[in-house]
């Protein structure tokens, strides 16, 4: 099989040390969340409320999968985070129920993106989210089986169910915060992922990157408008978290709370076997997580709420709700 020179992250090299694996890293972070195409992603938003279309892929050659695509990273320690990331995706329609709940009494338009149209506890729309995102376990499935040359079953965790407390905008912006987390730690990985790949399988998991980058820019700058004042205080508590992946051997057992943010992020790195990862493999990571958070911020820096409003806003969203009067005091926990 002839080895490309250059691929999706630019210059391959079949034994990376750091430093070229980060000169990837840096050139997919450029490819796929240049500002440009974050703000593109962003005003899609108001097309996809009017006429929802999922993004097609292109079309994949499933026979041209090879364990030689993988580059620098051991086949087993990929396969573990493969399968890890399907555990994590499988239970896609749970995810998108409980996100449209919340968001229902606040923006029905962004509800309805998410989790389509309910009528009797009956789903008679999908919504764009679950349409999208439901290509992505299919795809691991048989990417890991290609590779492994044996059948995976997922083991999808239980989704948690919608539980109003306080009031609809302090519900939404707690459970806001675990989806944002998610899908970010969805683009971390799948971008290292591809920094660490090359051909069909590298285009794969540009697939998945996408989708998730897309997902990404669209709730994060819906948060950025429903709460303002949100968007430092949530870059800081990413960066208090980002160390708490830096010890050489992870420990699960340093979950102790279900229920709060901080346990989403360390579910996140459980479950892809994160332990038996190498100190270099881990750095790669962290770095990745840094890049792609101060790329986010940078972003985020350059969003007016004129702007905002004109991409999130919808006469729905102000024929029901006074959101000033309502906007409550944020709070992570």
């Amino acid at each position: 099989m002839d080895r490309a020179t250059r691929d999706l992250a630019g210059e391959v090299c079949f034994h990376p040390n750091f430093f070229q694996t980060k000169a990837r890293i840096n050139y997919l972070i450029d490819r796929y969340l240049s500002y440009d195409q974050l703000g593109d992603r962003l005003e899609d938003l108001p097309r996809q409320f009017e006429h929802p279309q999922p993004r097609k892929w292109s079309i994949i050659n499933w026979q041209d999968i090879h364990p030689e695509q993988i580059v620098g990273l051991e086949l087993d320690i990929f396969l573990s985070i493969i399968k890890g990331a399907l555990d994590t995706e499988a239970p896609i329609r749970d995810y998108t129920q409980t996100s449209r709940q919340y968001l229902e009494p606040i923006h029905p338009s962004m509800a309805r993106f998410v989790g389509g149209v309910v009528e009797a506890d009956t789903i008679i729309e999908l919504g764009l989210w679950e349409k999208e995102e439901r290509q992505h376990s299919p795809a691991l499935i048989k990417l890991y089986q290609l590779l492994a040359n044996k059948s995976v079953t997922p083991q999808a965790k239980i989704a948690k169910s919608y539980q109003p407390w306080i009031n609809a905008y302090q519900d939404l912006y707690q459970h806001g915060l675990h989806r944002v987390i998610t899908e970010y730690g969805a683009v971390c990985l799948y971008l290292w992922l591809m920094s660490h790949t090359t051909g069909t399988i590298q285009q794969v998991l540009g697939e998945l990157l996408q989708d998730e980058v897309n997902h990404l820019t669209k709730f994060w700058g819906m948060g950025m408008w429903l709460y303002p004042d949100s968007t430092e205080q949530l870059i800081r508590y990413l960066l208090s978290q980002i160390h708490t992946i830096l010890p050489v051997f992870y420990k699960s057992s340093t979950i102790k709370s279900p229920a709060n943010i901080k346990s989403t992020f360390q579910r996140m790195m459980s479950v892809l076997n994160w332990q038996s990862w190498s100190v270099l493999e881990r750095g790669e990571l962290i770095y990745t997580f840094m890049w792609i958070l101060k790329r986010m911020w940078d972003w985020s820096g350059q969003l007016t709420p004129e702007y905002l409003h004109s991409c999130c806003s919808t006469p729905k969203f102000f024929g029901n709700n006074n959101f000033e009067r309502h906007q409550p005091k944020i709070i992570i926990s």
